[in-house]
């Protein structure tokens, strides 16, 4: 792992004390100007594409939810997307959380106008066990996300807690008091240990909310989408050696 790390550029100083803290202490942090805006216009782009070629098909190697268009596999689906599982300020905060780490799965989720709402909920069946923290996510903003367009919620600290919203929680639809909006630009990256309580808003514009999901696992876990199955052989050619190491198809 700490081979892999330092060769995709992560070094003892990557992950500076504030961003480490707000990690531990709040269960996420948030990270500014990770993708400039010509990575941005790519992904995008090729976003509108694959949707028009998956059409009904559009996010089955995970699941598909209502009110969302969605996307899955994107390791393969373009070199624009690897951003999502090699770069160095991400990979630093999930080592963080997670210890020894691999990707899960990569995914695109877009809020349609007037949908989007999510119960709150931990990526987790139940509280962390006493081995640690399992899962770390990341959500990469396409577009700004703000007050009014579907941007995720989180209750801070909540990753410690002995519960999940789904017991704690009469209706984990309905507004928590302790909850905060992730409101930042595009090409913000927000990393979040995944036993946060969080969940997507209702976009109330008249525009789609984009994001991708770059989501982690300690090693030991199964993958949400198993790469050692889905991984095209072109794909792979263009790898490192490091970035096939995180996606655990070394």
């Amino acid at each position: 792992m700490a081979t892999a790390l330092a060769e995709l550029g992560v070094t003892e100083t990557t992950l500076d004390t504030e961003t480490r803290d707000h990690l531990d202490q709040h269960g996420y942090a948030v990270l500014p100007g990770v993708l400039s805006d010509e990575e941005l216009a790519a992904i995008r782009a090729r976003l509108t594409e694959r949707l028009t070629i998956e059409g009904d098909q559009a996010g089955l190697e995970v699941h598909q939810e209502a009110g969302t268009n969605r996307l899955a596999d994107l390791v393969n689906k373009g070199p624009m997307f690897r951003p999502c599982f090699t770069d160095p300020r991400v990979l630093a905060c999930v080592g963080h959380v997670l210890g020894d780490f691999k990707l899960s799965s990569l995914n695109f989720r877009e809020a349609l106008p007037g949908q989007g709402l999510q119960a709150l909920h931990a990526d987790y069946g139940g509280p962390a066990p006493a081995s640690g923290f399992q899962v770390c996510n990341s959500i990469w903003l396409l577009d700004d996300f703000t007050a009014d367009n579907g941007a995720t919620r989180v209750v801070p600290g909540s990753h410690r807690a002995d519960t999940v919203p789904r017991l704690a929680m009469p209706e984990p639809t309905a507004a928590h008091p302790d909850e905060v909006l992730l409101i930042a630009p595009a090409g913000t990256v927000v990393v979040f240990n995944s036993h946060l309580w969080h969940g997507g808003t209702v976009n109330h514009t008249d525009r789609p909310r984009r994001a991708l999901h770059s989501y982690f696992a300690r090693r030991e876990r199964g993958q949400q989408t198993d790469q050692k199955k889905y991984l095209r052989p072109e794909t792979r050619a263009g790898l490192s050696p490091a970035a096939c190491f995180i996606l655990d198809v070394d």
